[in-house]
């Protein structure tokens, strides 16, 4: 059976996973299993937030359209459902674009919603 050298592939792989970890504090980014762990721990948190970061967004968006509802004497839920009946199709983040940024034409849309309940 011939002889494996296995310097090269596993050099590689260790220096993956230090490049991985520059900008870490101490030994996390010198030793390679502190960093390998630090890494790993990293990247699952950077897929799962990745999810999270669409949740929290649309969150804020009905946060900002309830806000801007409210001096209109109306409620978020029934605003969307007044859409529905309407059959205006806008999504949460064009909604809260247009609450934000031109008042007058969310006003507008709000009272057509009004106006299908």
């Amino acid at each position: 059976m011939p002889r494996v050298k296995k310097s090269v592939p596993s050099r590689a792989r260790r220096k993956k996973y230090l490049k991985l970890a520059q900008g870490y504090r101490g030994g996390r980014r010198r030793l390679y299993r502190s960093a390998r762990e630090a890494v790993e721990r990293s990247l699952a948190y950077a897929y799962r937030d990745r999810k999270v970061r669409k949740r929290e967004f649309r969150s804020l968006w009905i946060t900002r359209i309830n806000a801007a509802l409210r001096p209109l004497g109306m409620s978020y839920s029934k605003f969307i459902g007044g859409l529905k009946k309407a059959d205006i199709i806008l999504d949460r983040k064009v909604l809260a674009d247009l609450a934000v940024f031109q008042p007058q034409s969310f006003a507008h849309i709000a009272e057509l919603s009004r106006q299908a309940l």
